[in-house]
């Protein structure tokens, strides 16, 4: 549950960030994350945020092993 949590907040915050409210901060908090917490998970996310939209801009693609992860079944390598 605490997990899901940050996972929720982290999700909301890059997807819907005007609709964060202090009950998103409140429900974390409920989880035994503290302020500095908080922070430091907004931060991540703006972070990656900010990273994968730039690598959108300039269409940059991941390593060949990298981008295939996920993408060519198994027994097809």
């Amino acid at each position: 549950p605490r997990q899901k949590a940050m996972l929720d907040f982290a999700c909301k915050l890059s997807r819907t960030p005007e609709a964060l409210i202090e009950a998103d901060h409140e429900a974390l908090r409920n989880h035994g994350f503290n302020d500095e917490d908080i922070w430091d998970i907004g931060a991540i996310t703006a972070l990656f945020a900010l990273s994968n939209r730039m690598a959108h801009l300039i269409e940059m693609r991941a390593n060949d092993e990298f981008y295939l992860l996920g993408r060519v079944p198994p027994s097809a390598k």
